[in-house]
Order: C-alpha cells, then sequence, then structure tokens
C-alpha cells in the first residue's frame, strides 16, 4: 500500500491535467495515473484534432498557468455564423451571426490543436512538485478511497477522481449507471487546408442529415466536425483520397474556395450519454466519465473544465475548512453544482440536434425564422453569446480566471 494521497485522479487527459494543476495549487498532494506513456501526444505531428475553448474555458487555463504556453498557437474565435442550409440549394438567408466585439471577455473562444494543448498540460504538470504522475499505468480494480493499478500496485486517497472518459471503468465498478441514446449519426473529424482566408469565423451549418461545424485553425486552415448518418459516414470515410475531398468540397460549397483534406480522417459514433450519479462514496466524476453530449455546439471539453473548475474549488475550500474532501457532504455539493446544469445543457444540445437535423418543411420555416428573430434583436443575442462564450450561469472562481 502506497502512502495516503489527498486526491488520486485516474485519467492523465485534458480533464485530469489541468484539474491536478488545480488542486496541486490549492495545497493539495495529487496523484495522476494515466494509462498513455509519457511522451504520448506531446510534440506530435499535425493530424487535424483541434478543440474550441470557450472563454471561460481560457481563463481556467490562465489561471492554472498553462495559457501563456499556448497563447501563440491558438486561433482566436471572433464570430460564430450559424444557419440551416440544404444540399444543392445552399445556406438560407437567415443567418444568425455571434460577435466577440458584443462581449465584455473578447474573444469568445479560441480553437487550439490537441497536440499543443497536451503538451502544455504536461509540461505544467511536470513542473508542479505536488503532482506525482504515473504514466502507463491503468486501474484494475477499486475500493472505498484504494485503487489497484494493473501492475498490483494499490494507492489510497481521500478522495479519488475519474477522469477516465466515457467507458469510465472507476465509475463501472463502482455501479454507477448511464442513461442515454445513440443518435444513428457518426462524426466525421478532420482538417482542410482552404484558397480563402476564414477571417477568424466559425460556421455552424444545420444540414438536414445532421451539423456541420467549420471552425478556424491559424493560417489558412479549418478543423471541420461533419456529422452524418452511420451509413452514410462510413461511406465518406472509405472515400480514396480524391473523392474524399470532392466530397468535402460539396459540403462546404465556395465560402473558403478550393479546399484540399490534411492531417488524419477520424470518425466518432454520436450518442448522448449521462450518469444517473456524479458521486460515490470517495469518488468524483469529471467530464466525458460523467456525461458525454452531441458535438454540435462544441462543448464537450468545456462541459469538462466547468466540472474540473467545480470540483477543485469545492475540494479546495473544504480541506482550507479542514473538512475531509471526500466526505459524502463535500462531494454532494459538488454533484449539486454540476449535475443539474450538465443535464440541462445535454438536453438543450439533443433538442437542437433533433430540431435542426431533419427536412420537415414547418420545422425548417419555425428555426430559420426564428434565427433570422435573434439575429435582429441584440437584447436576445447577447445571452446566446455569453452561453457560447461559457459566462452564463454561476462560474466557479476558476472560470473567471481566478484560484479558489
Amino acid at each position: 500500500m502506497s502512502d495516503m494521497n489527498d486526491v488520486l485522479i485516474i485519467g492523465g487527459g485534458l480533464n485530469g491535467l489541468p484539474l491536478a494543476l488545480a488542486l496541486a495549487q490549492g495545497g493539495l498532494g495529487v496523484t495522476v495515473v494515466d494509462a498513455r506513456p509519457a511522451p504520448a501526444r506531446a510534440g506530435a505531428d499535425f493530424d487535424g484534432r483541434a478543440y474550441s475553448l470557450a472563454a471561460a474555458s481560457r481563463r481556467l487555463l490562465q489561471a492554472v498557468g498553462v495559457w501563456h504556453r499556448v497563447e501563440a498557437l491558438s486561433q482566436p474565435i471572433l464570430r460564430i455564423r450559424t444557419a440551416g442550409a440544404r444540399p444543392i440549394l445552399g445556406p438560407s438567408p437567415f443567418v444568425l451571426t455571434f460577435d466577440s466585439a458584443e462581449i465584455e471577455d473578447a474573444p469568445m473562444g479560441s480553437m487550439l490543436e490537441d497536440r499543443f494543448l497536451y503538451a502544455a498540460l504536461h509540461e505544467a504538470v511536470s513542473e508542479e512538485p505536488r503532482i506525482r504522475l504515473l504514466s502507463g499505468e491503468t486501474a484494475a480494480a477499486q475500493d472505498e478511497g484504494r485503487v489497484q493499478l494493473a501492475s498490483g500496485e494499490w494507492l489510497s486517497a481521500r478522495l479519488v477522481i475519474a477522469c477516465d472518459g466515457r467507458g469510465s471503468g472507476m465509475a463501472r465498478r463502482a455501479n454507477i449507471r448511464r442513461t442515454g441514446w445513440s443518435y444513428d449519426q457518426t462524426a466525421l473529424v478532420t482538417a482542410i487546408e482552404h484558397e480563402r482566408p476564414h477571417g477568424g469565423v466559425a460556421h455552424q451549418i444545420f444540414l438536414p442529415a445532421g451539423p456541420l461545424a467549420i471552425l478556424p485553425l491559424p493560417g489558412n486552415r479549418s478543423s471541420i466536425v461533419w456529422s452524418e448518418a452511420n451509413a452514410v459516414a462510413a461511406g465518406v470515410q472509405a472515400l480514396p483520397e480524391e473523392e474524399y475531398r470532392m466530397a468535402v468540397q460539396a459540403r462546404l460549397g465556395d465560402m473558403l474556395g478550393a479546399v484540399r483534406p490534411v492531417g488524419t480522417r477520424f470518425a466518432y459514433p454520436l450518442s448522448l450519454s449521462l450518469a444517473e450519479r456524479f458521486v460515490a462514496p470517495r469518488l468524483a466524476l469529471v467530464g466525458d466519465a460523467a456525461h458525454g453530449v452531441h458535438p454540435l455546439a462544441g462543448q464537450g471539453l468545456n462541459l469538462g473544465l466547468r466540472d474540473v473548475a467545480a470540483l477543485a474549488e469545492t475540494v479546495i475550500r473544504a480541506a482550507r475548512r479542514g473538512e475531509d474532501p471526500g466526505a459524502p457532504d463535500v462531494l454532494a455539493r459538488y454533484e449539486a453544482w454540476r449535475r443539474p446544469e450538465t443535464r440541462a445543457m445535454a438536453l438543450g444540445m439533443d433538442a437542437m440536434n433533433r430540431l435542426f437535423s431533419n427536412d420537415n418543411p414547418l420545422l425548417r420555416l419555425g428555426r430559420d425564422l426564428g434565427l433570422g428573430a435573434v439575429n435582429a434583436l441584440p437584447g436576445l443575442r447577447r445571452p446566446f453569446i455569453r452561453q457560447a462564450a461559457g459566462l452564463s450561469g454561476t462560474l466557479p472562481v476558476l472560470l473567471r480566471g481566478e484560484r479558489p
């Protein structure tokens, strides 16, 4: 049995590492168990994977000492244009535009490649003396406050945090069930080079088969997240290079001129998945271990970072008051803070996907008029912009750019 840790985090990804930094900076001793070897993804070549970080997430990364390491590598999102569209007929004339100039913390978001974010987090963690990182290890068994690694070593902690993804073994072994459903859609993710500059504009285009997001990257590159019915997506993913390029060009039209896919093609089946509980005895779930949502609003990582901020604040403040950070009442505060908001967000995105992913003429007319009405009224538009920037609701201090 190893020495007792204050906190043990299972999963060293994009939720686990910033959470470790926040807790360590709050004075807690943290051990992170990461299934990947230490060099994985750090310094990797371009593969097209990137994240849309809301303004609030950027504040969190600033607060834990990471953003200055990657800011020059990021692409600000200056505007978001949202519209419906139909194949051949093109986009609807009713467009909803969000402009970063309308909120106090511009830009409303930033695009950052996976390889840069992971490397910066890994670098910051390696410099923090209160964090021990165990790379190439996985959890194989657990009890309350105790986890056995696949290597056989047992670790103990006052609080164990599961950051091990949608298929969370930690949640499963704690008998936490999940509810949800498949969308019968697949997200095709890649990056493109294009002839015309994007101007820092992100596009969310709602096609009958599913949404298409075009997200600006540095230079004349963009990331695309293209949702299609499973069978169609499988056919597109299997296309030879030139036919795949033509399929992408057909969906994007001429808005960015000629396009060429670069990097790697990825395909992800889409579903909604929500843990029935976010906590168990001495265990808290964070990020995809607690919830998986449709990617149409690019909120997956941002939702996870909101969990990170809420849990870090709850645990650090409890520890400073002399409370046990893994006590049931402490964990109940975290669950009460995050689960209702997460459930509302997940169901809201589910409803939006169902509303827009069809070609019903009456629904199409209603949603087009709705987008146009919101766009015409600044008083209605600004709350949506703040929501996209992650600035609505009760914000933990980390999402305000401060440490707990």
